[in-house]
């Protein structure tokens, strides 16, 4: 497929509206301490956030946190000891991963709730032969 200069000056167009509106990464770098990847935009404020959040960096050793780059554009950044990107538009939306990914983090919480009620629940039905079984359909 190839690209027309009129296209190509379109898109050129549309990606500095973006870079215009959308602050973009200065400086990233991991801070050990805090366990923190601590990113600098350029409207002067920074963002901190755990590695464990982000998905692809769930289980990032800080080996592999030490290396970070920040992509030509400032929208992004990757992390080649892992070969993970966060683009930064999604980040302060709050997504720090795919719709799938976050669902499953979700979840992973709601499922661990636990309350006195809950528990009470849970050892009432154990005494009643837990849950009845699914009849299946004649």
């Amino acid at each position: 497929m190839k690209v027309t200069k009129s296209e190509l000056e379109a898109a050129k167009r549309r990606a500095d509206a973006t870079l215009r509106g959308t602050p973009h990464a200065t400086r990233v770098h991991y801070d050990r301490k805090s366990d923190r990847i601590v990113l600098a935009l350029s409207s002067g404020i920074e963002v901190a956030f755990r590695p464990r959040d982000a998905q692809g960096l769930e289980d990032a050793t800080p080996h592999q946190l030490g290396q970070i780059e920040i992509s030509p554009s400032g929208l992004g950044i990757h992390f080649p000891r892992r070969d993970a990107d966060i683009y930064l538009p999604a980040l302060l939306e709050g997504f720090l991963g795919s719709k799938r990914w976050i669902a499953s983090q979700i979840g992973k919480l709601g499922g661990s709730v636990s309350t006195k009620a809950k528990a009470q629940a849970a050892r009432r039905n154990g005494k009643l032969g837990g849950r009845p079984k699914i009849k299946e359909a004649a």
